[in-house]
């Protein structure tokens, strides 16, 4: 794309109504780091120079209804992690808030919902390295 630079740096967004809680969530779940840090924006990042998940306040956001359904807020975008244990992925996220959904697209995987309704699922891959 004309007027790109060099980086390969990329960031998701996510709304919420209270965008430092929805980061703190995700610190807390992913183990990373604040990168920088507004009342109504904060970005996260893993360390590893790349990509960023940042949080905005919005007074208007309104949560996704997994699965949706014809008149239903729909879900835009949803975040993957990749895990070596599921279940205990699973456990640590319902742990820190997360709540399970009641819709599973496959076995291998868990589909949770943070706490301002945004969809991610837990994919499992035994054989990635720790």
């Amino acid at each position: 794309m004309r007027g790109r630079t060099a980086s390969t740096r990329w960031s998701a967004v996510l709304d919420s109504e209270d965008a430092p809680a929805l980061a703190r969530f995700y610190v807390d779940l992913l183990g990373w780091r604040v990168r920088s840090e507004e009342a109504d924006w904060v970005t996260i990042e893993s360390g590893d120079g790349d990509g960023n998940l940042t949080f905005q306040t919005n007074e208007s956001y309104v949560p996704p209804v997994w699965p949706g359904l014809r008149g239903d807020q729909q879900m835009q975008v949803h975040l993957d992690f990749e895990v070596r244990d599921l279940e205990a992925a699973v456990r640590d996220a319902l742990e820190m808030g997360a709540r399970l959904a009641d819709y599973r697209p496959q076995d291998d995987v868990r589909t949770l919902v943070d706490p301002s309704g945004h969809v991610f699922d837990l994919w499992l891959n035994p054989a990635q390295p720790g």
